[in-house]
């Protein structure tokens, strides 16, 4: 009997003679970027380095195409953002040492909302591994020990003959749910040595379903059928598996309601009549969740931010999906489902029954009602205001890539659909090149992004990079003169703020040094400024000097 992967194993004459006499001039270099381009990748981000350099000369003679930026954590962001909006690996070309090092936060952040980065380091030459001190520049004892407890895994390579296979396998890790950055190591001399080996083919890294156990899902069903309130909280993993149809079928199935998570926005319609939206930050939306008596929550680990700060007390039986092993059960004792998202919402849609509940619609209403008063009982004009204006500058399908600032915050909340933010781990300095990383995956359609004036200053630089490569990104910088969120923390607190207020530079004559058009706008002008700005073609800057407060929370 012949099987198929006999036919795929064996080589055509043309293939023995192209392997037998390789092209000449070649490096291990090389054999990364035949690697990824035989694996699918059509672009790379990055910063090279003095050890790195034979990567970086190996995609002169590719078809790779390059985006440089300034700072190796900023092309971490841009990595981990064409990961998200693709859901193919992004590869992320480093050196080593402080080139490395610097791309941690990005790589958390990566981690943090399960982006499928493929990080490729250089390393010192191969005589100075094994925690030694030769005195090489860059050198640190155990390189990868840095990166180990932030990836989701790590390969080092020894030699040429090792690049595809530890490429494949990090692709193939990446890429297996939940998706998450990789780390792969190459010593220098191995990059730069001239090689025999013959042109990587194409090949295939299929990562492996994570399928849900089929009693676990009946279990599941059964009890979604007959209760009696149900609720569904929808997280990041419906997204990333793309899931999202399948979610809005199963809920109106059973006529439940659902709230999105602020990482799983644009899992579920934001106007549709079970939808609860994201106001996750509100008592009434977590009294509601904690009535149901059966509560499904899909790719979702319900940490800090989902549990409303871990106020969240559950009285009903939880059904948990999740594809991260690491997540489930980890906050709230539940019937606990390994799965992708996608194939388990599946499952249960092929099992299920029917049920009808005409009271459904009604009650979401009654909690967006409540939510509705409540912020409308605060002095919370102006932000609404602006978040509005935003909203509706932004064309339709274009996608937004959010600081972590007070204006992100509310859109957690109140932005009606799919966005992208840094609260998966939290750092500054993410909105700008995770926007430029958007661009390059599709460089037809405007992006985006919105920073405050203190996590602008983190990606000034790659100003550069947005007119270098003649990105469409509309960078919205709310100046209001230092750390908004941490002023605000801190007054409430301790009744004075400390270290957040900031000198910062004229953020549009700062722009238009770098040739990026840049204007100044104001609430009442905000749409019009924007709505040009994104229309026009190439990078751009727009500039809104606005103190902007946050609705109270109600944790208790």
């Amino acid at each position: 009997m012949t099987h198929d992967h006999d036919l795929v194993l064996r080589p055509t004459p043309r293939q023995v003679e192209a392997a037998l006499n390789p092209p000449p001039g070649r490096n291990g270099g090389d054999l990364v970027v035949e690697t990824l381009a035989g694996l699918g990748a059509t672009t790379v981000f990055g910063l090279p380095g003095q050890h790195a350099l034979g990567m970086f000369d190996a995609l002169r003679r590719s078809d790779l195409r390059y985006i440089g930026l300034r700072v190796e954590n900023n092309a971490g962001f841009a990595a981990d953002a064409y990961g998200r909006v693709t859901g193919e690996a992004a590869p992320l070309l480093l050196s080593t040492g402080p080139g490395a090092l610097t791309s941690l936060a990005a790589l958390q952040e990566a981690a943090a909302a399960s982006s499928p980065v493929i990080a490729i380091s250089s390393q010192v030459p191969t005589a100075g591994l094994g925690g030694g001190r030769h005195g090489y520049l860059h050198e640190l004892r155990d390189q990868k020990a840095s990166f180990r407890d932030v990836v989701k895994s790590v390969h080092t390579v020894r030699s040429q003959s090792q690049i595809p296979s530890a490429i494949a396998a990090a692709w193939e890790s990446a890429l297996t749910a939940p998706h998450g950055p990789v780390w792969v190591e190459i010593p220098q001399d191995v990059l730069l040595a001239e090689t025999a080996l013959p042109v990587v083919t194409p090949m295939d890294a299929f990562p492996e379903d994570v399928v849900p156990r089929p009693e676990l899902t009946a279990v599941a069903a059964e009890l979604l059928a007959n209760a009696v309130r149900p609720a569904i909280i929808a997280g990041g993993g419906v997204v990333r598996a793309d899931a999202a149809g399948k979610l809005l079928a199963l809920a109106e199935r059973l006529d439940a309601p659902v709230v999105t998570t602020f990482g799983g926005k644009g899992a579920f319609p934001w106007e549709h009549p079970l939808s609860l939206q994201s106001w996750l930050e509100d008592r009434h939306t977590t009294d509601f969740l904690e009535d149901a008596d059966v509560l499904l929550v899909v790719g979702s680990g319900l940490g800090e931010l989902s549990s409303n700060y871990h106020t969240f007390k559950p009285r009903g039986r939880i059904v948990q999906i999740e594809a991260d092993l690491g997540k489930l059960e980890s906050n709230h004792p539940a019937l606990g489902i390994h799965a992708d998202a996608r194939i388990a919402l599946q499952a249960l849609l092929e099992t299920v029954t029917e049920r009808h509940d005409e009271t459904a619609a009604e009650q979401v209403r009654t909690v967006l009602d409540k939510v509705r008063a409540r912020i409308d009982a605060q002095d919370l004009g102006e932000e609404r205001r602006i978040l509005a204006a935003v909203r509706e500058a932004l064309p339709t399908g274009a996608p937004s890539f959010w600081d972590m600032t007070i204006l992100a915050y509310w859109a957690w909340s109140a932005w009606p659909g799919a966005m992208h933010s840094a609260q998966g781990a939290g750092g500054l300095g993410y909105g700008f090149p995770a926007a430029l990383g958007a661009a390059a995956a599709d460089p037809g359609r405007p992006v985006l992004a919105v920073s405050g004036d203190g996590g602008a200053m983190y990606s000034i630089a790659e100003l550069a990079t947005a007119k270098q490569y003649d990105l469409p990104v509309t960078w919205l910088i709310v100046d209001d003169g230092g750390y908004g969120i941490l002023r605000e923390y801190m007054t409430d607190t301790f009744g004075a703020a400390t270290a957040t207020e900031l000198a910062r530079p004229d953020f549009v004559a700062l722009a238009e040094s770098f040739g990026v058009p840049a204007a100044r706008t104001t609430p009442d002008t905000l749409t019009a400024d924007l709505a040009k700005a994104l229309a026009a073609p190439g990078p751009s800057v727009v500039v809104l000097p606005a103190l902007l407060k946050m609705f109270a929370p109600t944790h208790l």
